[in-house]
């Protein structure tokens, strides 16, 4: 027997949409979620909403329970956090979070959730996701003690890898935006800040997040001889120049990428997925991340709230989506 749940579907690029779908009663070794967050992913999402998913990239980007195809019908999202209402024993009644598209109730194996810790806030939790990228990315180039690191874009992944940056012994890390405002991110997240033209040179590391031409080629600009640019942006179908003479083979330079689809070869073989996704997990324990919720709307309103996400009118790092009352 089959109950009913509510989705957002991308009906076509731009346009989205709540659906009502079936929901099957879960089997052994299942359990079913009701919602009680979700988050939007800013940068991927709006670009999956506008249909700028590259053709060659349509299976790379496909989330873990996605349905449909892009460009669209979709059903796209993969930060949401829900309490288990049938399950194993030593689930039930517990809050979890699943990379799982927005809707009010699903079912999905036992092994694709993960236990929220305790001393998380469930509305925290939601940034299980951004956080898992940040730490992938620094497992794929992790600073050394005393280093200059710079992180060219305050987004979610950009916010997230400066907070986890913060914590490394010695390590001075600045926060590049060009939105002036981000210097109270910053602040919040206990690391320096400055406007692109401001920004010190001569880093050991430079982490890019802007997805932009510019913040990429400002980050080849600001690292040291022999250092390291770090890719974490992704741009979907846009092209991306740059000038790679000069300094760029004179210095030595390594522009490296960093995605999270799979564990950073530093640790792979011996960190899961799921080992991943709960360090991260555990590291929401810390309220500095708080920062990274800047707003936040009831699911009904999910589909008037990406296409202002989308277009800038609504600014945002992660915007919280709340479910009491679905």
């Amino acid at each position: 027997m089959s109950r009913t749940a509510r989705a957002f579907w991308l009906g076509a690029p731009g346009q989205g949409e709540i659906r009502s779908v079936p929901v099957p009663t879960p089997g052994p070794g299942e359990v079913l979620i009701r919602t009680r967050y979700s988050g939007v992913s800013r940068g991927t999402e709006t670009l999956v909403f506008t249909g700028h998913v590259p053709s060659g990239q349509y299976s790379a980007m496909r989330a873990p329970f996605q349905e449909g195809d892009f460009p669209a019908p979709v059903k796209y999202g993969y930060l949401s956090v829900g309490v288990v209402e049938q399950g194993p024993a030593e689930l039930c009644g517990r809050t979890v979070f699943c990379l799982h598209p927005h809707q009010t109730a699903y079912v999905v194996p036992a092994e694709a959730v993960v236990v929220v810790p305790e001393q998380v806030p469930a509305a925290r939790a939601v940034l299980a996701g951004t956080v898992e990228t940040a730490v992938n990315a620094l497992w794929d180039e992790p600073p050394l003690v005393g280093d200059r690191v710079t992180v060219v874009g305050a987004g979610m992944v950009g916010a997230a890898v400066a907070a986890l940056l913060a914590r490394f012994p010695g390590v001075r890390v600045q926060l590049v935006d060009v939105v002036p405002a981000r210097a109270a991110l910053a602040g919040a997240l206990g690391v320096g800040f400055a406007a692109p033209a401001d920004a010190a040179a001569g880093r050991d590391l430079v982490v890019h997040a802007s997805a932009t031409s510019a913040g990429l080629r400002r980050c080849l600009e600001l690292v040291a001889s022999e250092g390291t640019v770090l890719e974490l942006s992704w741009y979907g179908d846009r092209e991306v120049t740059l000038p790679l003479g000069g300094e760029f083979h004179t210095g030595r330079l390594t522009l490296r990428s960093s995605q999270v689809g799979r564990v950073a070869p530093a640790r792979r073989g011996r960190r899961s997925l799921t080992d991943r996704l709960a360090l991260a997990l555990d590291l929401l324990a810390d309220p500095v991340f708080d920062a990274l919720l800047t707003g936040e709307s009831r699911f009904a309103e999910l589909p008037d709230v990406l296409p202002r996400l989308a277009d800038g009118h609504l600014p945002a790092l992660c915007h919280l989506i709340t479910y009491d009352g679905e």
